[in-house]
């Protein structure tokens, strides 16, 4: 059985009830963290030195209900090759703010052009086991744009339905063996498209949030 998503009146309401805006910039709510430590306890320390990064979580308004943005990584990185995850990375020392941050990244990433971009809020922040401290930025983009892949960082440019993500069945409990320790995560298939590891954590943090009653 599938679960309705939200309009978008609600879904703005359950993102910005989530984390606040305050007039042009989101009003920060007290600290809510999440990580790859969820499934994994004692796996990261949340007092480490951790690099501040950014992605955009992009939902798309299409006539069937929204669907979120997502990219698959080229082969040749040397970080994460193949994945898919959302556009966005390293927050540079120019960067305003993660939301400028995110924004910058999916403009090379995926050629998204930011004025056609309403920031709702962010979901919880992300602590990657190789040392990133993700900051999720949840934006709304009402009319889709023919966004096209950079080839260098990304590969493919895809949409997933929400309803089909907030589907209780969508995702599934998986592991490996990472250096003599199983590791546990989550993936949701969709296609061709495996979404696993810190990405798909983030999207249950988002199902989670969209699915809470107002």
């Amino acid at each position: 059985m599938s679960a309705e998503p939200p309009d978008l009146a609600r879904l703005r309401a359950r993102i910005r009830a989530h984390s606040p805006l305050g007039g042009a910039h989101p009003v920060r709510r007290g600290p809510q963290r999440r990580g790859d430590d969820d499934l994994n306890p004692g796996m990261i320390d949340p007092a480490a030195a951790f690099t501040d990064a950014a992605v955009l979580v992009a939902l798309v308004a299409r006539r069937d209900g929204p669907h979120v943005l997502l990219t698959r990584r080229t082969a040749h990185l040397n970080a994460h090759a193949g994945q898919c995850a959302f556009p966005g990375g390293r927050i540079e020392a120019w960067d305003a703010s993660p939301e400028s941050a995110a924004l910058r990244e999916a403009q090379e990433e995926v050629g998204l052009d930011p004025d056609g971009v309403e920031i709702l809020g962010q979901l919880d922040t992300y602590l990657v086991r190789t040392g990133y401290r993700v900051t999720p930025i949840v934006a709304l983009i009402e009319r889709p744009q023919a966004l096209r892949a950079d080839g260098y960082e990304v590969d493919a440019v895809f949409e997933v339905p929400l309803a089909f993500l907030m589907r209780p069945d969508a995702r599934r409990l998986d592991s490996r063996t990472d250096r003599g320790r199983e590791r546990f995560f989550y993936v949701f298939d969709y296609g061709d498209y495996d979404i696993w590891g810190a990405t798909a954590g983030m999207l249950v943090n988002l199902v989670e949030v969209l699915g809470r009653e107002a």
